[in-house]
């Protein structure tokens, strides 16, 4: 038993007279794996109308389209295949033969494993059926990982090694590798077909699953996230590795392309890799000159502007140099004392500085002093103190609500109180100034009304 391939133009020549059915099989659905074929029956040549559904007869064409694999299976076992284009004719007399078109030589080997078929006195056996198997790339599987995915980013060249996790979402395509595997332990006797979706759920849960192998073996060709996309080819050849065992083995199936969409990696990882390869730069001792340079250039520029004055910061300047002693010469020594500094800086309480231009008026001499400036250049008298809210008549408290904290004492009402508008002085009798201020000698009027 076996087949024969039909010359070309033989439509009514030799087999004309000996083609009992015809099977053939329309074009395979994307969401069809592997369907049973069905046969046609020649009326005006075969007299074999009323034949068994599961008997090929002796003679019998079998036609095979483009992206399609035929299996004839008898009593459940595979006994041909044929994945080349064409029509074939049944011969009931002849050896096993096998027609693998570009499957190779694994299915060969496969194949010759069954070994000769045993026949009933020299006629079929009792159940023979067609099967066409899908050969063609199954493509839009889609995939994303709900749970972060382990991603080891190695770079050799700045001491870079450190585990992070991403998120990675895409589509992958597969395909039937092996017909022969795929029917004896997938597909099976069906009597109809066999879709995607019985297995489509299965596949993706572990080709998730062997990502991180995937990945791992990118992370060992020190490839970073980012630069997955470059990369797929090494990805789907790690994928193929990784799956071989499942897939290729046990089901038949491998990948065929993966196409990644996205890849996030969380937003702590991106800094500790942004300040590991800033510091690395460091290294370079032209780059750490540089960046010298443009500290000590952003220094001079701050100390000119210092707010009490330039010489102020110059000094702060000097102060920091003569700390420094000999590292100063070192650029990467500088840096990461510059880099200390600055953290410590960072975890300090910003003080807030008054606007610039802001002075007071002293009291006793009338200097306009900076505002930030405690005591006044000239006298040396003491900046007043800012009085927030209203003073108590009787014990001097200040307080903001409507009782003194200290007596009990009501806040005065409809009596004007006083307070002198050059110095802030307080009269202690708030309702009875005196006709001039004893500190600065300005005269009480309604301008120094609060």
């Amino acid at each position: 038993m076996g087949l024969i391939k039909a010359l070309v133009g033989s439509t009514a020549g030799t087999f004309g007279d000996q083609w009992k059915e015809y099977f053939y099989c329309e074009s395979i659905p994307v969401d069809v794996l592997m369907v049973k074929g069905q046969k046609r029956v020649n009326a005006k040549r075969s007299s074999n109308t009323k034949g068994s559904d599961n008997i090929i007869s002796n003679g019998s064409v079998i036609a095979v389209a483009d992206g399609q694999c035929m299996l004839i299976v008898e009593q459940g076992k595979v006994v041909e295949l044929c994945a080349e284009p064409g029509e074939f004719v049944w011969d009931s007399s002849t050896e096993p033969s096998i027609f693998t078109g570009k499957l190779g030589e694994r299915i060969l080997g496969i194949f010759k494993t069954i070994g000769r078929r045993f026949t009933f006195g020299g006629d079929t056996g009792k159940d023979q059926r067609v099967y066409y198997i899908n050969l063609k790339e199954l493509l839009d599987n889609k995939f994303g990982t709900v749970n972060p995915v382990p991603f080891r980013i190695v770079d050799s060249k700045i001491n870079l090694d450190i585990d992070a996790t991403i998120k990675c979402f895409g589509v992958y395509s597969y395909r039937i590798a092996d017909p022969i595997t795929f029917y004896t332990k997938i597909a099976g006797n069906v009597s109809d077909e066999y879709r995607r979706s019985q297995i489509d759920a299965q596949l993706k849960n572990e080709f998730i699953s062997k990502l991180q192998v995937g990945f791992g073996a990118l992370s060992a060709l020190e490839v970073r996230p980012n630069q997955v996309v470059a990369h797929i080819e090494e990805l789907e050849n790690a994928m193929r590795d990784a799956l071989k065992e499942k897939w290729l083995e046990a089901r038949g199936l491998e990948i065929v392309s993966i196409a990644i969409s996205s890849i996030t990696l969380p937003e702590e990882y991106q800094k500790m890799i942004s300040d590991v390869q800033r510091t690395a730069v460091l290294r370079d001792p032209g780059m750490a000159g540089a960046t010298l340079v443009q500290a000590q250039a952003s220094a001079l520029e701050k100390a000119a502007s210092n707010e009490a004055g330039a010489m102020h910061g110059f000094v702060g300047m000097g102060f920091a140099q003569n700390a420094m002693g000999g590292q100063a010469a070192n650029p990467q020594a500088f840096y990461g004392m510059a880099a200390q500094q600055q953290a410590q800086q960072a975890q300090q309480p910003q003080q807030q500085t008054a606007p610039q231009g802001a002075t007071w008026t002293c009291p006793k001499c009338g200097t306009k002093v900076p505002e930030n400036s405690k005591f006044c250049p000239e006298c040396g008298t003491k900046k007043p103190e800012q009085v927030d809210g209203w003073k108590c008549p009787t014990c001097g408290a200040i307080n903001k609500g409507k009782f003194c904290m200290e007596c009990g004492a009501k806040k005065p009402a409809g009596e004007p109180l006083y307070r002198c508008d050059k110095c802030g002085w307080e009269p202690k009798d708030p309702k009875n100034p005196p006709k001039f201020c004893p500190e600065c000698g300005d005269p009480f009027d309604d301008k120094d009304i609060k």
